[in-house]
C-alpha cells in the first residue's frame, strides 16, 4: 500500500519531463491522483504554476515561459497582438500581460495567474495564420507576423473606451516596418490578411505603399 503513492510520483515526474507541464486533468488522465500531486507540492516535487497547473522545480525557464502557461491554460487560445509580435522579436515594448484570442464562441476563463488579457476574434480571422512553436516542451500557437501586424491594425482603430487596445497604428506601422526588412513578413501576405480583416484600403495600404515605394 506505501509504495502505490510513490510509484505514482515517479510516473508523474517522467511526464513532466517529457511534457514541460502539465494540468490536473491530465494527470488524472494518466491515473495519477489529485492527493498524489498535493502531495508532491507539499513537499516541493512540483510547483503550482497556476491554479491546476504544474512544473518541475528545476524545470529550465524559457524566456517566453508565459506563453507556454498560457497556452496550457487556454489550449484552445491563440497568442496574438504584442506577445504574438515580441515572440517574433517585432517590438521593444513588453507587454503587462499575455494577449490571447479565443473564438467568438469559446469559454472564457478566469485566471489570476498569469495575467492574462483575452479577446474575441471573430469566426473569418480566428483559425487563420497560425503556427505552433515548442516552448518548454508545449506547443504553443502563435500568429504569423503578418497576421499579428494586421490584428493590432484592427484593434488600433477601436476607441480605448471601448477596447483595452493594446497599441495605437503607430506601433502597427513600425512593426510591419521591422517585419518587412527583416523579412518575416511579405507585402502580399500582409495585403492578404489585411483584405480579410476589411481594413486594406483605409488602413493598411497606404502604409505599406509608404514602406515599400522605394524598396
Amino acid at each position: 500500500m506505501k509504495k502505490e503513492p510513490q510509484r505514482q510520483e515517479d510516473r508523474a515526474i517522467s511526464l513532466l519531463q517529457k511534457r514541460g507541464m502539465m494540468r490536473l486533468s491530465e494527470f488524472l488522465e494518466e491515473g495519477i491522483t489529485a492527493a498524489t500531486i498535493s502531495r508532491m507540492e507539499q513537499r516541493a516535487a512540483v510547483n503550482q504554476l497556476s491554479r491546476g497547473l504544474y512544473q518541475l522545480p528545476d524545470a529550465l525557464l524559457d524566456a517566453n515561459h508565459s506563453l507556454a502557461v498560457a497556452a496550457k491554460l487556454i489550449p484552445n487560445g491563440v497568442i496574438c497582438y504584442g506577445s504574438a509580435l515580441a515572440f517574433h522579436e517585432l517590438t521593444d515594448h513588453v507587454p503587462p500581460y499575455v494577449w490571447m484570442a479565443i473564438g467568438p464562441r469559446d469559454w472564457r476563463p478566469k485566471i489570476s495567474r498569469p495575467r492574462i488579457e483575452i479577446v474575441r476574434f471573430g469566426p473569418k480571422e480566428f483559425d487563420k495564420g497560425i503556427e505552433r512553436h515548442i516552448i518548454e516542451g508545449v506547443s504553443v500557437p502563435i500568429y504569423v507576423p503578418a497576421k499579428s501586424i494586421v490584428d493590432l491594425f484592427k484593434s488600433g482603430q477601436r476607441p480605448r473606451a471601448f477596447h483595452k487596445a493594446p497599441a495605437g497604428l503607430a506601433q502597427a506601422t513600425q512593426a510591419m516596418k521591422d517585419a518587412l526588412r527583416q523579412r518575416k513578413a511579405t507585402p502580399s501576405e500582409i495585403a492578404k490578411y489585411a483584405v480579410e480583416a476589411g481594413i486594406w484600403k483605409k488602413v493598411v495600404q497606404p502604409r505599406l505603399e509608404t514602406l515599400t515605394i522605394d524598396a
